[in-house]
């Protein structure tokens, strides 16, 4: 086969996963193509729920600023009594930040509009989606992938180094590797539309007949339009009139209530519930990533979640990889996201069972904070550590000051696409040579960070000497002593940091 390729890197689909890998390949500066079969954007507020971890992730990205201005917090849900009265409550206890925790709390914003807001970063790194432009086929050799794709103006094959299927549940390219999606089907069949109407206030998020799986109703406010989602469990069999006289039937016979008119709708879908988990996320030179590799039922709002965090993992990885890095850095991708895919999904399969018996309570389970590589290969620790953080855990966020007067905050100090290594109350010059993509700080009344309330000391539990690398993503790599520090050379070289030595 020819070796002359056409781009790194071919995403396939533009949804939440694709955008995230193609802004993670942007800002690097990795030449990729990202193609979508539909002719235009996906138009339905599907996944509204932006945990905190993600909205850590979309910090670093650049966007979660303007995905707050366009979106908002979820509103209290009323849950309406059979004699018309009402009862509000918190679907989360609130949570105030904390220095290790900057959010809290899950933001409320339509898929669509998040989406636009991931297109206009990644036009601001130069780069667009293709949309109606359809993968036919692929082959793959030791060197690369050549995928077949048809477009508006005919057909065209391309080579490329690596193929990413972030096609949805659905997913092509998983098919056409015949890589098993196993899983079941919750015996839930739901009907989940976006609607103008009229009648109900957008101060709440109104839910009826909470319990009972033939009447439950649910119409939530979406932040940054001027629409309500329905969403509505229906029978298993038979067809459902999704127009907006069919829709308001429903609640009409749903609510008792004749004031509650929907006027219009611009996305709607009946759908089966499914938890489903590919066997593999990887065959050769082609990788799965978001609902290609699982899906969720929708309670607990965690499948966008998962699939961005995919894509975030799969990034950096990607890029690595291509400038140099060794390629069983590849294979800590499966390594690390399959086993948090199992997790979230047995997770959303236990929030829906609670949805059905009417409790929507939730807990810090579903913020994916807590989520994180402790017993990945990148994980190291020297020496061992007994409690406290670990490597391969979230990197916590803490406010700092620098040598200058300023005050700044570690996920400051991340954001971008480089490692960070931070020495704690080190008095002499890094272990490791300075080298591109790795940002080197010492914290302490003799470095160029200043660790002022303790926060840092605090939420990495580090001692005099002591270094934490932290990776891209936003995890720890590596936590080492000054004893060991050396051994953070060899780590660097097989994450493709290798020094010039």
């Amino acid at each position: 086969m020819e070796s002359n390729f056409s781009t790194d890197v071919l995403i396939v689909g533009a949804g939440a996963a694709g955008l995230t890998l193609a802004i993670e390949l942007a800002r690097r500066g990795v030449a990729f193509r990202l193609i979508d079969r539909l002719d235009r954007p996906f138009p339905g507020s599907r996944g509204k729920g932006i945990q905190p971890r993600s909205q850590e992730v979309f910090e670093d990205l650049g966007i979660l600023d303007r995905v707050v201005a366009i979106g908002g917090l979820y509103p209290p849900p009323r849950e309406y009594r059979d004699d018309g009265g009402y009862e509000e409550s918190q679907i989360m206890d609130p949570q105030d930040p904390t220095p290790g925790e900057p959010y809290r709390l899950a933001l409320l914003v339509p898929q669509f509009l998040t989406e636009a807001a991931m297109r206009e970063r990644l036009a601001e790194l130069g780069k667009y989606p293709e949309f109606g432009r359809e993968l036919k086929s692929f082959e793959q050799d030791g060197e690369g992938v050549d995928a077949r794709i048809s477009g508006p103006t005919g057909e065209e094959t391309v080579r490329v180094r690596y193929l990413v299927g972030a096609d949805g549940g659905r997913s092509v390219v998983r098919q056409a590797l015949a890589i098993g999606f196993p899983g079941k089907t919750m015996g839930v069949r739901a009907v989940v539309a976006d609607v103008v109407l009229d009648g109900l206030s957008r101060a709440a998020w109104h839910r009826f007949n909470h319990g009972s799986m033939e009447k439950q109703m649910s119409l939530c406010p979406l932040a940054g339009t001027d629409m309500f989602q329905l969403q509505a469990p229906i029978p298993l069999e038979g067809d459902v009139d999704l127009s907006a006289e069919g829709l308001t039937a429903m609640v009409t016979g749903r609510t008792g209530r004749g004031d509650i008119v929907i006027r219009s709708v611009s996305w709607a879908s009946a759908y089966t519930m499914n938890a489903r988990l590919a066997d593999r996320y990887r065959d050769g030179r082609v990788f799965l990533t978001g609902d290609a590799a699982h899906i969720h039922p929708p309670t607990g709002g965690q499948g966008l979640n998962t699939s961005v965090q995919d894509a975030y993992n799969l990034g950096w990885k990607l890029a690595a990889v291509l400038a140099g890095a060794p390629e069983a850095l590849l294979a800590t991708y499966e390594e690390e996201r399959r086993p948090i895919a199992a997790e979230v999904l047995g997770l959303s399969t236990k929030l829906l069972e609670a949805a059905k018996r009417g409790d929507m309570r939730r807990g810090r389970e579903v913020h994916q904070l807590d989520l994180g590589y402790p017993e990945s290969s990148l994980a190291m620790e020297k020496p061992k550590r007994s409690g406290g953080i670990l490597a391969g855990n979230r990197a916590p966020d803490a406010p700092v000051r620098g040598a200058a007067g300023m005050p700044t905050r570690l996920f400051k100090l991340f954001q971008g696409p480089h490692w960070t290594l931070l020495g704690y109350g080190v008095d002499r010059l890094s272990p490791v040579e300075p080298r591109p993509g790795l940002h080197i700080h010492a914290v302490g009344p003799r470095g160029d960070i200043v660790d002022e309330g303790g926060h840092l000391r605090a939420a990495y539990g580090v001692s005099l000497g002591d270094w934490v690398l932290v990776r891209p993503d936003g995890y720890i790599g590596a936590i080492v002593s000054s004893d060991h520090a050396p051994a953070l050379e060899a780590y660097l070289a097989s994450v493709g940091l290798p020094s010039r030595g």
